[in-house]
């Protein structure tokens, strides 16, 4: 087998029988390719991890940023006791007509709140609310405003939460300095910040699997 082939193997392995999908999170999936959709959703292994370090960090408020068809939406959403809020933005109204109606089938619009238009321009927005300090951040957009979207995390967060940064790697292009690539250095800066901000103590992980080589970034909020 190619390395590749292999790295579908394992991955098909290990979702089998650690996170399967079920008929709603199939659902999720299916409605959005049939949409046309970008096919660009977590595996069912990474959003187990999702869920997983939401329920690790005890989280009641969770903010997504990049929604696409709602499918790792609904693996953070399950991790939220009954009276959490998920707060996720799309840019699409496309994409967020497809998640609002995988998340209504997953049982979650009571908790989960998707709302329209430039993260940039809902994130101060949300802030303005004045809402409880976010007790996880999914990053999972645009990667030229990667940082930005760092930045803003941190203003909505506060000491313990914890901040996700995924496609971190870019098939590995994230180590070109020189890159012209808008997705390549956005997530550069935001490496660099995570590492140089005294409010953040982070790591990376390359990670290989059926999405290919890439990684995720994880930081924890200091005081």
């Amino acid at each position: 087998m190619s390395e590749s082939q292999i790295w579908d193997t394992v991955d098909a392995y290990l979702t089998a029988h650690l996170a399967p999908d079920d008929e709603v999170t199939e659902a999720a999936l299916r409605d959005s390719d049939a949409a046309g959709l970008p096919q660009v959703s977590v595996t069912a292994n990474q959003g187990k991890l999702l869920q997983l370090l939401a329920e690790i960090q005890g989280a009641r408020t969770i903010l997504e940023i990049g929604t696409l068809g709602g499918y790792s939406t609904i693996w953070l959403g399950r991790a939220l006791p009954a009276d959490g809020r998920l707060v996720s933005l799309e840019y699409s109204p496309k994409h967020a007509e497809i998640a609002t109606r995988n998340i209504a089938r997953a049982g979650l619009d009571k908790q989960v709140e998707v709302r329209v238009g430039a993260a940039l321009d809902s994130l101060p927005l949300l802030a303005d609310e004045n809402p409880p300090p976010f007790d996880l951040v999914f990053i999972d957009a645009d990667k030229v405003n990667n940082a930005h979207y760092l930045e803003w995390a941190l203003r909505l967060t506060s000491a313990g939460s914890l901040i996700v940064v995924d496609n971190v790697v870019r098939g590995g292009r994230v180590v070109d300095a020189d890159s012209g690539a808008g997705d390549v250095k956005g997530t550069r800066d935001a490496i660099e910040l995570m590492g140089s901000h005294p409010r953040l103590s982070g790591t990376a992980i390359q990670t290989v699997g059926s999405k290919g080589y890439d990684g995720f970034a994880l930081a924890r909020v200091l005081a």
